[in-house]
C-alpha cells in the first residue's frame, strides 16, 4: 500500500467530505447551536460585561480584541471536537471506515476528507460568530471577510493533532486528556482574552510554539483594521501543525485498521 506524504485530496476525499456534509445537515440545528452558543455567550458577556470596564486593549475596542481572539479560536474547539468525538465514533463504534475500505477508497483518503469537512464546519461556524461580531460593532471593515481562509487553514491544522488523538483513543474518556492538558491551556494562554505579551518572558517563550497565538495573530490585525505582521511564519506553522498531525494520524489508522 503506497505511503502519503501530503493530504490527499483526491475525489474519495470529497466523496467523504460529501457523506459527512449531508449527515450533518440533518443534525444542523443541534450542531450549531453547540459550536455557536458558547462564542456568542463569550462575547455578549465578556465583550460587553468586561469590556465596560476595560475600554480598550492594544489600540482597540475590548470587544474587537475578544471577538477576534473568538473567531481564532472557534475553529480550533470546533475542528478538534469533530476530529476527536465525530471521527472516533465513525471509526470504532459505527465502524463505518472498515466498510468505506471495501470500496476503492484508502485511509489517506478517509483522513483527508475528514479533515476537509473539520475545516469546512469551523468556516461555518466561524462565519456566524464574524457575523454577529459585525453586529455588534466589533469589525472595523471588508478585510475582515479575509478571516474565513485563515479559519479553514485552523481547521485543518487542529484536525490533524485531534486525528492522532482518535487513532489511538480506547474510549471516549480518553479525549479528555487533550483537552484538558492541550486545549484549554492554549485557549487561555494564547492571546485570546489578553495580550500574550503580559505573559511572565518564559512562558511567552513558550506560547509562541502554540498554533492558536499564531491563528490569533493573523486573524486580530484582520478584525481591527490593522497591518497583519510575520504572515508567512503564522501560515507556515499553522500547515506545519496540520500536516505533520495527517502524517502520523495517517500512519497510526492505517495500523489500527488494516493490521
Amino acid at each position: 500500500m503506497r505511503m502519503t506524504l501530503v493530504p490527499r485530496f483526491r475525489n474519495a476525499a470529497f466523496a467523504l467530505w460529501r457523506r459527512n456534509t449531508l449527515v450533518w445537515r440533518k443534525l444542523l440545528g443541534p450542531s450549531l447551536l453547540i459550536n455557536f452558543g458558547e462564542p456568542f455567550l463569550y462575547l455578549i458577556g465578556l465583550g460587553y460585561g468586561l469590556g465596560l470596564f476595560i475600554g480598550e486593549m492594544m489600540n482597540m475596542p475590548y470587544l474587537t480584541f475578544l471577538a477576534s481572539g473568538i473567531l481564532a479560536s472557534s475553529p480550533m474547539n470546533t475542528a478538534s471536537f469533530e476530529a476527536m468525538y465525530s471521527v472516533y465514533t465513525r471509526m470504532i463504534p459505527q465502524r463505518t471506515y472498515e466498510a468505506i475500505l471495501t470500496t476503492p477508497m484508502e485511509v489517506a483518503d478517509i483522513l483527508a476528507g475528514e479533515m476537509l469537512w473539520c475545516a469546512t464546519k469551523a468556516v461555518i461556524n466561524g462565519a456566524a460568530i464574524l457575523a454577529v461580531a459585525a453586529l455588534l460593532g466589533a469589525v472595523s471593515g471588508w478585510q475582515a471577510l479575509w478571516v474565513l481562509p485563515i479559519q479553514f487553514l485552523v481547521g485543518l491544522t487542529f484536525a490533524g493533532p485531534a486525528l492522532v488523538m482518535s487513532a489511538l483513543a480506547r474510549g471516549y474518556d480518553f479525549f479528555n486528556y487533550y483537552v484538558t492538558l492541550l486545549i484549554t491551556p492554549m485557549f487561555v494562554l494564547s492571546g485570546v482574552f489578553y495580550p500574550v505579551s503580559s505573559l511572565p518572558p518564559a512562558l511567552q517563550g513558550v506560547v509562541q510554539f502554540l498554533p492558536l497565538t499564531h491563528a490569533v495573530d493573523l486573524i486580530r490585525p484582520l478584525v481591527a483594521g490593522q497591518p497583519v505582521t510575520d504572515v508567512a511564519l503564522h501560515l507556515g506553522v499553522l500547515a506545519a501543525y496540520g500536516l505533520v498531525g495527517y502524517l502520523v494520524a495517517v500512519k497510526l489508522v492505517r495500523r489500527r485498521l488494516l493490521v
